[in-house]
């Protein structure tokens, strides 16, 4: 599971464990929330997320979920599911500085279709700052998971990587 803010990497980063790690998918919450808004909008809920990675069951596939999964009590409740089905769980916790994230916002050409209450990614990343600061917005800690991974700059991607893959 990755965690973190707007324009992080998470996706980057699960696109390329993905090809590194054998028999795995990413399942990219953008992505869900595209398909649900052109296949079954009228199943899309008027606020809130548009999301399916609850439905997942057992498989023998390494599931990567690519979301933001910033709130501790809906984080902890889909990773209980998950150790339910039998999975091992990992977190890479991505916390690069805030002036890499706008950096990477001002240069950014990701569609903004899919974004429903506000208009540009600028706007994201300040609710999300301003959410952090709520209890319910805490990092992720070692209790939660099987093995816990922090990307505090880009030369940590491939180093998290390697571990991921030597781990499993």
């Amino acid at each position: 599971m990755t965690i973190g803010t707007t324009h992080s990497g998470k996706t980057t980063f699960a696109k390329i464990l993905e090809k590194r790690l054998i028999n795995s998918i990413v399942i990219d919450q953008d992505v869900q929330g595209e398909f649900l808004e052109k296949h079954y909008p009228s199943l899309l809920p008027e606020k809130g997320l548009k999301i399916l990675k609850f439905a997942l069951r057992k498989t023998d596939n390494h599931i990567i979920l690519c979301n933001s999964n910033r709130q501790k009590q809906p984080r902890l409740n889909l990773i209980e599911k998950f150790k339910k089905e039998g999975f091992q769980t990992l977190i890479v916790n991505f916390n690069l500085p805030l002036e890499i994230l706008k950096d990477r916002i001002i240069n950014s050409h990701r569609d903004t279709t899919i974004l429903r209450n506000v208009s540009n990614y600028n706007e994201v990343l300040e609710i999300q700052l301003k959410q952090t600061k709520n209890e319910g917005f805490n990092p992720p800690n070692e209790d939660e998971v099987n093995h816990l991974f922090s990307i505090c700059n880009e030369n940590d991607v491939q180093k998290v990587i390697e571990k991921i893959i030597k781990l499993i």
